[in-house]
């Protein structure tokens, strides 16, 4: 198994994409991104030790770029692609609370009904008699009151004792609010496995059903399952690890069921289907109408619900909310035992990154890096489609991985036009990306962020004019490919 951990040279797979998505990835601009942001994911993949990786972009709902880097299974040498299945684990929520808004729309529930009212057996301990009722609004905002989860430690392993919604109902007695209603924002995954359960009531079918034929199925999303499929572990699952012990290893996750809460937490898909997820919600915004869901339904379910007293803390109907600059994100993350994936669009900018792994791997660096890079350049390619500036071929011969005397790795790539050196390991490679001029034969310089020259980086050739080393501060680092 301990062969991947050292393996840096990784296959990475693409599925076809539309002609004018294949424009766009190939504009000179969004090329060099991409190539950046793949050198990048490499190099996590091999310093953090990340058994396996999936990752797309969606672009104006088409999946313009994907890729999968390591193993959805190490020990049978089965690499990750587009197509490889994770747990999604809370991602979920968004399905769920879809369902929650279409049987909304056809009057079968109201926002602001108690949960009583559709749950006979929510009988949890009313902690706060004069506080408002526990609301299915109350539910998908997170501002309800209950607690974070079920009385059932499905989180411990190695076991992860999910439990079965019959264990769920019997508990749910002896478990009481832990605010006053409309309070405080407390993520509740026992509060979406209620919302599952009344989908089920006001639908009068089972949840998973429910979920396949109003979403999963019209919307082609057929890798996307309400549960961990048995039948695909090993094979189209990827094996879960743990997150990095101190030896720096990881451990194998022994398999488990999520039952009663799946509504929460037991979906897995594939990079392919959450792409189409996201492109469909692109879809419906940009063309309105309705398509599963009514577009003002899903415009929403995609606006602040709910400001915690902090005002930090923001959520909508279901959707995680967040706001970086003057760009607003919606979506959701998942984190379950072995997986850790997410979800984020940009419904201005029409851009979506899916980040999968099967390891407790942070996602939110791979998500931010993706727009900061690769949205970046496609805004630029957008703006100023005609002044993408061609590679000059001599300077591909110097492009490749040069291992540094005191550890890490320099990588020298091609990005507007002039070579650039990318400095790895990294948590932040638009940070650590710097561009040179070329002064003549193989000798360049840095270029400062003050757009001043700093020192040469002088490149050595063989005898047959292969690059086999660069040369910086009179130190040299070796060319490995």
């Amino acid at each position: 198994m301990k062969k991947w951990f050292s393996f840096l040279f990784v296959v990475m797979f693409c599925i076809p994409a539309p002609a004018h998505s294949d424009a766009l990835a190939n504009d000179p601009r969004v090329a060099s991104a991409l190539r950046l942001l793949e050198v990048w994911l490499e190099t996590q993949l091999a310093y953090e030790a990340i058994p396996g990786i999936s990752m797309g972009i969606v672009h104006d709902q088409d999946l313009i770029w994907s890729r999968g880097f390591g193993y959805a299974n190490p020990d049978e040498g089965l690499e990750a692609s587009p197509t490889t299945m994770y747990s999604i684990c809370s991602i979920s929520k968004l399905f769920t609370s879809i369902s929650v808004m279409q049987l909304r729309d056809q009057g079968k529930l109201r926002l602001d009904d108690p949960v009583g009212q559709h749950l006979s057996w929510f009988n949890i301990q009313d902690t706060y008699p004069d506080a408002p009722e526990v609301t299915i609004q109350g539910i998908l905002t997170h501002s309800s009151g209950l607690p974070r989860e079920s009385d059932h430690p499905y989180w411990t392993g190695p076991e992860y004792p999910f439990p079965t919604r019959e264990q769920i109902m019997e508990r749910l007695s002896n478990q009481e609010e832990l605010y006053p209603a409309f309070t405080y924002f407390q993520y509740s995954n026992l509060g979406l496995t209620l919302a599952g359960e009344i989908v089920a009531a006001a639908s009068g079918k089972p949840y998973a059903d429910y979920v396949r034929e109003n979403i999963l199925e019209p919307l082609g999303l057929n890798d996307t399952n309400p549960e961990i499929p048995d039948e695909h572990r090993r094979k189209q699952l990827a094996v879960g690890y743990s997150s990095r012990m101190r030896d720096g290893s990881r451990k194998v996750i022994p398999d488990y069921l999520v039952r009663g809460i799946a509504p929460a937490a037991g979906f897995t898909s594939t990079v392919e289907d959450l792409a189409r997820f996201a492109s469909w919600q692109l879809r419906l915004l940009e063309k309105g109408g309705k398509e599963v869901l009514d577009a003002n339904t899903l415009r929403e379910m995609q606006r602040v619900h709910w400001i915690d007293p902090d005002w930090d803390t923001t959520w909508g109907l279901g959707f995680s909310i967040s706001r970086v600059d003057d760009t607003t994100y919606v979506g959701h993350g998942g984190s379950c035992p072995g997986y850790r994936t997410l979800l984020r669009i940009s419904p201005k900018d029409k851009i979506a990154v899916i980040f999968m792994t099967n390891s407790g791997t942070s996602t939110r660096p791979y998500a931010r890096e993706a727009f900061e890079i690769v949205g970046s350049a496609i805004a630029e390619a957008l703006e100023k489609p005609d002044e993408g500036k061609e590679v000059d071929p001599s300077l591909r011969k110097y492009v490749g991985r040069y291992d540094r005397a005191l550890g890490g790795e320099t990588h020298i790539l091609i990005m507007d036009g002039k070579l650039a050196m990318l400095y790895a390991p990294t948590e932040n490679p638009s940070e650590a990306v710097t561009k040179l001029k070329h002064i003549e034969g193989n000798m360049f310089r840095r270029i400062r962020d003050d757009g001043e020259l700093g020192e040469p980086i002088v490149f050595e050739l063989d005898a047959d004019g292969k690059v086999m080393r660069l040369k910086r501060h009179s130190n040299y680092s070796i060319r490995v490919y």
